[in-house]
Parts: structure tokens; C-alpha cells; sequence
């Protein structure tokens, strides 16, 4: 890792670098994005995982071998999602780094009231994901997420490269411009760990007591809080 990759830039640095490479980057590949990550920011770039499937983090291991992929384990994640972590820990060249919340779950539930999720999930998820991921990102100066623009209109203008103004970190979407079909072909071809939930009629994974199935028809996101106008936990917004 070059000496310029591992220094620290400054928000306004790294505001102008996210700026000018999410347009001389829209066309590149998703290897070739992840590859400038590497090279630009070396140690100060990670990985976010919600361990729905390994995609990103095996295109990143691949790009920078050891690479950090943050997993934010809320206190509700089923199983299959822990052991998905787990073997990706395993068996991937990453090094999987688990933030937690402040607060358990049962200490949430003394100070809140139980089943706060079901009452507002607004607060709980900013009090199990939002506010954990901002502090576990404060030693990064650049985090790739899973999104993509055929997932669901809120997420429709996804840059392949952003700036997260919230955080003040880059923000990189590598497969922003895949579709299903990419991510699943990449999966066969590389023999990449998936969520087991992903086979047994869940279309996207999070936390257990605000996802279902998919009804027949549905886009890959309607099983997350199923019936509610909200959509996003809050991670991307």
C-alpha cells in the first residue's frame, strides 16, 4: 500500500475525489471500481456486508486481499444470517469485523419497551444500524456496499461512487448497475456464499421480526417491513 493510499484526506478531499471518480467511474466494471478503492485508499477502505449474499466482499477480497468487511450484528439477525457471516469469516481472504450496538436487546427492551420494532422502527433501526455503522466506519475513509439499481426505486439513482454526506466518508456501490441475473451468474461461476434464506422464498434479508417471504409478484424487497411505508432502515438514506 503506497504511502498516498494509507494518509488521511480531509472531508473536503475526499468530497472532491467521490465527486470527479463517480463520473469518470460509471462505466467501469465492478472489479475495476473496487481496484481503485484498493489503490486509493488502501486500509482506510472497507467493505459493508449484511451477509444476504458474499458478493461484494469476494470482489473486494479479490482486489485487496484481507480487506475489512463490517457486518453489524443488530440482536434480531436469524441464524442463517450469523452462519453466513461465520463461513464467510471461514473461508473468504477478508477480515469480517462485527459492530454492535450500545445497547442489547433486552436492554433496549427495559429502557424502550418491548418489540420495539414493531412500534417504531424508524428508532430502532437508527438505534441497532445506523448509529453502530456511523462509529464503526470512523477509521475509514471509504465503505463499498451491495446496492443496485434494480432493487427498488429509492434506489434507482445510485452512483457507482457517491459521497456520504451524513457520514462524511466515499461511498461505493461496485454492482450498482448489475442486475439479479449478474449477481447470480457471478455467484454460480465463483462459487460465492449466499444467505440460505435466499432459497427458501426470502428475496432480501434482514432482521428476523421485520422480514417475511415473498408473496408471488413481489420485487425482491417487499418482504422488509411488510406493510409499512418504510423501506429502508436508514443505512442509505
Amino acid at each position: 500500500m503506497s504511502a498516498v493510499a494509507a494518509r488521511e484526506r480531509t472531508p473536503e478531499e475526499l468530497r472532491d475525489l467521490a465527486r470527479s471518480a463517480g463520473r469518470e467511474l460509471e462505466d467501469a466494471s465492478a472489479q475495476d471500481i473496487l481496484g481503485w478503492a484498493a489503490e486509493t485508499f488502501g486500509h482506510r477502505f472497507c467493505v459493508t456486508s449484511s451477509m444476504e449474499d458474499a458478493v461484494v466482499a469476494h470482489l473486494a477480497s479479490r482486489a485487496m486481499p484481507g480487506v475489512d468487511v463490517v457486518f453489524l450484528d443488530t440482536g434480531y439477525h436469524f441464524p442463517e444470517t450469523i452462519g453466513t457471516r461465520d463461513a464467510v469469516d471461514a473461508v473468504m481472504d477478508v477480515n469480517v469485523v462485527t459492530l454492535t450496538p450500545r445497547r442489547t436487546v433486552a436492554e433496549q427492551d427495559a429502557e424502550f419497551g418491548p418489540k420495539l420494532h414493531d412500534r417504531d422502527p424508524d428508532l430502532c433501526c437508527a438505534m441497532r444500524k445506523v448509529a453502530p455503522l456511523k462509529e464503526g466506519l470512523e477509521g475509514y475513509d471509504a465503505w463499498a456496499t451491495g446496492l443496485r439499481r434494480d432493487e427498488s426505486p429509492t434506489r434507482s439513482e445510485t452512483a457507482v461512487v457517491d459521497w456520504d454526506e451524513n457520514r462524511m466518508k466515499v461511498k461505493i456501490a461496485p454492482i450498482a448497475r448489475w442486475t439479479q441475473d449478474d449477481v447470480d451468474a457471478y455467484v454460480a461461476q465463483h462459487g460465492v456464499l449466499t444467505n440460505p434464506l435466499l432459497m427458501d422464498g426470502y428475496g432480501s434479508v434482514g432482521c428476523a421480526p421485520c422480514t417475511r417471504r415473498l408473496l408471488d409478484g413481489e420485487d425482491a424487497r417487499a418482504g422488509r417491513w411488510a406493510g409499512r411505508a418504510k423501506t429502508e432502515c436508514g443505512l442509505h438514506l
